[in-house]
């Protein structure tokens, strides 16, 4: 990972510097990122990333990624290799890539282990009947019928089950705990159902599949996770965490972890701890899997990579940088406490971010035609312009300067407001590396609409003159308009325009909350050294915003540029008078 994110203390590093100072785990420290290859990674997804590998790193540990895989009929290979670009992308390295089905032989020695102990059991009962028996959290649950079914008839069960003998739904193996618990996750869950489907790794070899609460623990265990680190809706499921490897007490058992032997898989097991962690919810986004892929599946985005959507490959299509986003996760920092993040702080070091790294260049995004009378019209030359104006080692660029302008729309005003600084009729401007020029004329079309604006330039205010020092209130930037390279510039903004739009009160969804203004296309006149840039470049289009050069489409010939954000925050609340 790169070494530019300062490091912050938080409660799960503390318990890690106590870990290892005491041992525990033999001081080592394992970590793991488990995401199921059901969508693309999002904003949320970075938070567990950067904390994951960040830790293993910090304390030289390991970190692996596994892909949770248990539920084949959700899952979808490209999924797989998006999420490891984005990791790769984000800065890390996994140690070991694994998958859960790695390990279906395990789970299922395992299960048959619980079984033999008495600690499991086949059961008949269907989804909803199981429901009605779970209780509520003020009621206890009841016990199943088939609850006091012997160990043997349940093992054999179990193997039929797993023989294919059985319709999907129609069995389900369940843990023995104790239907009566306080804590609903305790109330015989589930461990295995049937479901006959192709899985992407295995095929139809296994047509029954191990639940979450299950796989997860023991995965864990059997990779030597040290520090198992979930948000917080796992805090209630780590009860259950715990048992299942007591229970199954992988470390002292050889005969469960044999098939990872066999294949080569083979990492001492370990005691796992699991440690929550509040998630990371966002002003203006959702981040939900089933709601980001509505909106890819109905066509309200284009994509999972729209630079409105809040995933990972979102974010790099729109211009973000990865040092961005871990600065942005390791400031907001780990707690226990859920809280709604103002989506203006990833903007924020959005623009602290690209302040520093990306070089300067003029653009003009509604363009208005400035003449310079005082010009010939064959007058041609080149300025040398800072590439950044704070880091000189960017070196200079040539910009070329001709009699004919464009300049922005709004920064010419026939009426100009009170406070309003550029260019008005008989007013006078700075032109950005030029000099001053003066308004002396304003050209109409047949329709009214202003044609052009027409100044003259001040020669001894151009630079190494005597008057290049002259004070004016307002400069202004522009492109050469003989030289100037047409391109599409995409100005995104927030895809929801209320901060909670999950917020479903008075009926509405998050799909009434789309910003309708949240994409719009222009076409702009860029400098040639910005239509030189490679996809994925970015810049400062000065007193614009930052923008990238599309990744996708961007092309020589035909740049295409994305807005990532504008130089100030347009959504944040004006102070109160």
């Amino acid at each position: 990972m790169a070494q530019d994110t300062p490091v912050t203390q938080h409660f799960i590093r503390q318990i890690v510097q106590a870990d290892r100072a005491s041992g525990k785990h033999g001081g080592q420290v394992v970590t793991r990122f488990p995401p199921e290859p059901n969508g693309y990674l999002h904003l949320g997804h970075a938070k567990s990333i950067c904390l994951n590998f960040g830790l293993a790193a910090e304390f030289a540990g390991r970190c692996h990624l596994r892909f949770d895989d248990t539920n084949p009929a959700r899952e979808d290979p490209e999924y797989v290799q998006a999420i490891q670009d984005d990791v790769r992308w984000l800065g890390f390295n996994w140690d070991t890539l694994r998958h859960a089905s790695d390990y279906f032989a395990v789970f299922y020695l395992g299960a048959e282990k619980l079984i033999r102990l008495g600690l499991a059991y086949v059961d008949d009962l269907d989804a909803e009947q199981m429901r009605a028996y779970r209780g509520t959290l003020t009621e206890p649950g009841r016990n199943s019928p088939f609850r006091e079914r012997g160990s043997e008839e349940s093992l054999d069960l179990f193997r039929r089950m797993r023989a294919g003998e059985f319709a999907d739904g129609s069995r389900t193996l369940r843990a023995k705990i104790d239907m009566s618990a306080g804590n609903i996750n305790l109330r015989d869950p589930a461990i295995y159902r049937i479901r006959k489907v192709t899985h992407q790794n295995t095929g139809d070899v296994w047509p029954i599949y191990p639940m979450y609460d299950y796989a997860h623990c023991v995965s864990d265990a059997v990779e030597g996770i040290t520090h198992s680190l979930c948000t917080l809706e796992f805090e209630d499921h780590r009860p259950l965490y715990d048992w299942f490897l007591r229970q199954l007490d992988l470390p002292g058992d050889p005969a469960l972890t044999a098939p990872l032997r066999e294949k080569g898989l083979w990492l001492p097991p370990g005691t796992p701890q699991q440690i929550e962690f509040a998630r990371g919810n966002i002003s203006y986004t959702v981040m939900s899997k089933r709601k980001l892929l509505a909106l890819v599946q109905d066509k309200l985005v284009d994509g999972w990579d729209d630079p409105r959507m809040p995933t990972l490959s979102g974010l790099r299509r729109r211009g973000y940088t990865p040092a961005a986003i871990r600065m942005f996760w390791e400031r907001i920092g780990i707690s226990k406490q859920n809280s709604l993040i103002d989506l203006g702080v990833l903007e924020g070091c959005a623009r602290e971010d690209l302040d520093v790294r990306a070089p300067r260049r003029m653009a003009v995004l509604d363009p208005l035609k400035l003449v310079i009378g005082n010009l010939p019209d064959s007058h041609a030359e080149r300025l040398a312009f800072a590439n950044h104006p704070k880091d000189a080692a960017q070196g200079t660029r040539s910009v070329p300067f001709a009699r004919d302008l464009w300049i922005e729309r709004d920064d010419f005003m026939e009426a100009p407001v009170k406070g309003f600084h550029r260019l008005v009729p008989g007013g006078e401007v700075r032109l950005r590396g030029v000099g001053i020029v003066r308004c002396v004329d304003v050209v109409r079309r047949g329709d009214g609409a202003i044609a052009e604006v027409r100044c003259m330039l001040d020669p001894e205010t151009r630079h190494g003159m005597a008057g290049a020092e002259r004070k004016v209130k307002g400069t202004i930037h522009w492109v050469s308009a003989r030289d100037a390279v047409t391109a599409e510039v995409r100005l995104y903004d927030r895809l929801f325009n209320v901060p909670d739009p999950d917020d479903e009160t008075g009926g509405l969804t998050y799909r009434d909350h789309l910003n309708p203004h949240s994409r719009r296309v222009v076409t702009g006149y860029i400098e040639p050294a910005a239509a030189g840039l490679a996809a994925e470049d970015r810049c400062q289009f000065e007193r614009l915003g930052y923008f990238v050069a599309d990744r996708h489409d961007h092309a020589h010939g035909r740049p295409v540029f994305n807005r990532v954000v504008t130089l100030r925050d347009s959504w944040a609340k004006p102070a109160a008078s």
